[in-house]
């Protein structure tokens, strides 16, 4: 049954599919983060705050959706059981991420930081990987 199982997960995953799920991760997330940063300027957060501008957000999260799938795709290939070790490490480097927003609000470096403009950067990383992970489990399926 293994054997037919790993059979069924390279058919299922081919480049074309792969590449197809990352762009659709990576314009999904940006989408996302689009409407997370209107509402956050809705709701008061400053045009100064550039981490909230497409520029920013749009760039870093196209790089963390293709880190993401580099990740994604050395640990399906490298774990005995992918699924256990995403488990634990896709919640692990999103707490991880979100260290360099919270120090935002302890220093003076960035023009206009604010509370709702972290918490909605914060909200971005969250919404990258709420994005990505299910079209990576189904471009890239872990083996059972």
């Amino acid at each position: 049954m293994a054997a037919q199982d790993s059979t069924l997960v390279a058919q299922q995953t081919t480049p074309l599919r792969v590449a197809g799920g990352i762009a659709l991760a990576a314009i999904g997330s940006v989408a996302v983060n689009a409407v997370i940063a209107m509402l956050a300027h809705a709701a008061g957060a400053s045009d100064e705050f550039m981490p909230l501008t497409i520029g920013a957000y749009g760039f870093l999260s196209v790089v963390g959706v293709l880190i993401a799938a580099i990740g994604w795709a050395v640990i399906r290939r490298a774990a005995k059981q992918p699924a256990a070790v995403f488990r634990w490490l896709v919640p692990t480097i999103v707490v991880v991420s979100l260290i360099p927003d919270v120090l935002l609000l302890t220093g003076e470096g960035q023009p206009g930081t604010g509370i709702v403009a972290v918490v909605a950067l914060m909200l971005m990383h969250v919404a990258v990987a709420a994005v990505a992970v299910p079209i990576f489990r189904r471009v890239m399926p872990l083996p059972r």
